[in-house]
């Protein structure tokens, strides 16, 4: 029986696939990028397991995560997603969500790609901590901290510093697997 983190230890089959498949692997593509920054603004207050049912119902909303799509939504478009159940209601998240894809393409215009600036942050390696159990995983740190700023001036919106943390997690610009989880040792050589 493999060991695992303890966040996704009794969970439901989704949940623990994400832990083992793609959780903490380092992303170099920017339509994934846009993807979890999507989906980690959205969890903003809620679980992660909340967004995660919900995965599929996001990737319908937000034309599979083309942000040239997204960033074209108007009004009516916003209107249609404020009353869509299949994703979290919330008007300020799915405006937010708008702006961040007019965000993130600017992004990509002046550093050549999305990847390239988020990279950046962590002196293009991921930091690689070690933990032995998730309550010593800290909620923010200076890299995320320092990001969440650079985000926010260049006009993003739900990119606080524990959001943009757990970003830095899912898309491995850190690897916080615990030590005893089998992915820890198996993400060190990616």
């Amino acid at each position: 029986m493999k060991t695992r983190c303890a966040w996704c230890a009794n969970s439901f089959e989704e949940y623990v696939r994400y832990h083992d498949e793609e959780w903490g692997v380092p992303v170099h593509d920017d339509k994934k990028h846009f993807e979890f920054l999507v989906l980690e603004s959205a969890q903003a207050g809620l679980s992660w397991a909340t967004i995660l049912k919900k995965r599929e119902g996001y990737r319908k909303a937000f034309a599979d995560f083309d942000v040239e799509t997204v960033a074209q939504y108007g009004p009516g478009m916003i209107e249609d997603l404020v009353n869509d159940a299949s994703i979290i209601r919330n008007r300020q998240k799915i405006e937010a969500t708008v702006n961040n894809a007019q965000q993130f393409i600017k992004v990509q215009h002046e550093f050549g790609c999305f990847d390239n600036y988020i990279w950046q942050f962590v002196d293009g390696k991921p930091i690689v901590n070690s933990w032995k159990s998730m309550e010593e995983v800290p909620v923010t740190t200076k890299e995320s901290d320092t990001l969440a700023k650079d985000l926010k001036k260049r006009g993003f919106k739900f990119v606080g510093s524990t959001t943009i943390y757990a970003h830095m997690q899912a898309i491995g610009l850190v690897n916080d697997h615990t030590t005893d989880c089998f992915r820890y040792m198996e993400l060190l050589n990616k």
